[in-house]
């Protein structure tokens, strides 16, 4: 018994991020996650194109020109 309290006070965060992913699992929330994860990405992706538009554009032209 002491060797489980033990293996539990060793593991208990995964423990626990296993059993939250068992339950977003079960629930189909993982779309909603990645539906959310990719808003946030294209927000940022837009964002930093704004703001570098001529870094971007040099990047870009270069890595046509490469091909």
């Amino acid at each position: 018994m002491e060797g489980f309290k033990e293996f539990i006070k060793e593991y208990s965060g995964a423990i626990i991020g296993a059993l939250v992913a068992i339950i977003i699992l079960c629930t189909q929330l993982y779309r909603l996650i990645i539906g959310i994860l990719l808003i946030v990405v294209g927000i940022y992706v837009g964002n930093y194109i704004q703001r570098n538009k001529y870094e971007v554009k040099e990047k870009i032209k270069n890595f046509v020109d490469k091909m």
